[in-house]
């Protein structure tokens, strides 16, 4: 199977990239963080906010409170669900973050640069386990992540630079090759609560998509048969004065050696590790070594609509306390309730979702080439049917009226939604060939974290508007994209997120907060 027939088959025939008779090692399972061994530990504070809006602390506690919300341990759960097989209950034990995770895996982990009085510069690992630093690489690397970035970044004048990576087995293990998919939403999800987060703690941030792969990977101490870079996040707190041309652009190779190689072990439970092939074909295509390779995408040109455009009402930015949208946030699975959202709800929703990326793929920091449709059934004022949300008029474009649950809940692999129930089923939606043109197999991966990103802020709006959504991959999504006629546009569906009312979950939930 050559790597564009694998992307189809992850976007429209998932079960083509799990074999038949995959099944499930359990018993052998990964932990879902990453554990290293006989490093320098730096522990963080422990003594966290319960808020996110009236944050004072600087330095090293100030981190800690933000790689805590961004990425730590926040809660556990017991949940109990009936057997899929037969009479009875099965009892569920998970351990929770802020940000969604297929099957609460979390196959991303943070690594960060720092330089920051009271701790020496260099490479860390955070351990979201134990809340603490791992010192891998102690130094100043200004001027190899300057190179890295291909010289679009100044990064002597930032105060850190966060890492995002994808470990692969850590979610393979259940999902096979489907795996892939789910590693750039996550990391995506990741990048989008980190934006959200260090915005509250007046950091600056600007995520890169686009870098020298290699150099970094050798950066971290990483073997990228097993584990690579996803994303790299220069951070500094006021003007964003980091960003600005350095000069000629360094090819990989050019200081990658005068860095030397650096040993470290780490614990991650498995004893039967297999091998994901394509992951690490497609991970190996998608690699930079040349800022040459690096592109921009082009501003998506207007939609030409058959229907109708509904304004909606001009809506403030919302004010809400991130924290507490953070510990309200969950999937309500079969916990919604079909309650009318107020047309004014919606444009809230909408509205703070599409906001500019804040990423290198776009020039002046434009919007996102992602954008958002949506499935609508007892919005006050808005007749039922499918729409896109333009951003640029903050409208509704009509694609056709009616009640579409039936043929979403159709649409459905996995009942475990129940789509008569939920008021608002939107998704992201996205170039069908997933930037292959200005990017090359690197823009499957972004594309996917993009969608994240945008899943990530659409989420937290709905948790402080009092709602929650449920994100999905188990759909149709030919059948998607007909009900929106979107194959004609070249487009298709990235991610399908119920939204509305719901009711408490039948779970027991613990904090994990002092």
């Amino acid at each position: 199977m050559d790597l564009d027939r694998f992307l189809y088959y992850l976007q429209f025939q998932s079960e083509r990239v799990i074999p038949a008779d995959w099944k499930v090692a359990w018993e052998d399972a990964p932990l879902p963080y990453k554990l290293y061994q006989s490093l320098h530990e730096i522990p963080l504070d422990c003594d966290l906010p319960h808020s996110l809006n009236e944050d004072t602390t600087t330095g090293l506690k100030k981190l800690s409170h933000l790689l805590w919300y961004v990425y730590g341990q926040t809660g556990y759960s017991e949940t109990t669900m009936p057997q899929p097989d037969g009479p009875g209950e099965e009892t569920i034990h998970t351990f929770r973050r802020y940000v969604p995770s297929g099957g609460g895996l979390y196959p991303s982990e943070l690594y960060i640069y720092l330089k920051m009085e009271g701790i020496p510069d260099g490479i860390y690992h955070y351990d979201a386990a134990h809340h603490r630093l791992h010192l891998i690489r102690e130094g100043n690397f200004d001027t190899f992540l300057t190179g890295a970035l291909g010289n679009r970044c100044d990064v002597s004048e930032a105060q850190g630079v966060l890492f995002v990576t994808t470990m692969f087995w850590k979610n393979f293990f259940k999902y096979n090759h489907f795996a892939y998919r789910l590693q750039g939403l996550d990391a995506g999800a990741l990048l989008g609560q980190w934006r959200q987060v260090s915005a509250r703690t007046s950091l600056y941030t600007r995520v890169y998509f686009q870098f020298l792969d290699r150099p970094i990977n050798h950066l971290l101490g990483l073997n990228d048969e097993e584990e690579s870079i996803y994303a790299v996040v220069p951070f500094a707190e006021g003007k964003p004065s980091f960003l600005q041309d350095q000069g000629e652009n360094l090819p990989a190779g050019a200081w990658s050696k005068d860095i030397p190689e650096v040993k470290t072990s780490h614990y991650q439970r498995s004893i039967n590790v297999l091998g994901f092939p394509y992951i690490k074909k497609i991970n190996q295509q998608a690699m930079f070594d040349s800022p040459a390779q690096f592109g921009a995408i082009k501003p998506k040109e207007a939609h030409v609509k058959m229907g109708p455009a509904h304004p909606l009402p001009d809506v403030e930015p919302l004010v809400y306390d991130l924290a507490e949208a953070c510990r309200k946030r969950h999937s309500p699975e079969l916990n919604f309730i079909n309650r009318p959202i107020p047309l004014k709800q919606l444009a809230l929703l909408l509205k703070e979702t599409m906001q500019p990326s804040g990423t290198d793929l776009y020039e002046k920091d434009g919007r996102s080439a992602l954008t958002i449709y949506g499935c609508f059934h007892g919005v006050e004022g808005l007749p039922d049917g499918a729409y896109w949300y333009d951003a640029d008029s903050h409208s509704l474009l009509e694609i056709r009226q009616g009640d579409c649950r039936l043929p979403l809940q159709k649409a459905m692999k996995v009942d475990n939604v129940n789509l008569h129930q939920v008021p608002l089923c939107l998704h992201i939606i996205g170039e069908r060939t997933h930037y292959k043109e200005e990017l090359g197999y690197r823009g499957y991966r972004i594309q996917q974290m993009e969608a994240g990103m945008l899943l990530q802020r659409l989420l937290l709006t709905a948790s402080a508007l009092g709602m929650n959504g449920h994100p999905l991959l188990g759909y149709d999504g030919k059948a998607c994209d007909d009900l929106y006629q979107l194959e004609k546009m070249g487009e298709t569906t990235l991610i399908q997120i119920p939204i509305g009312c719901y009711q408490p979950k039948s779970s027991l939930v613990g904090y994990l907060h002092t």
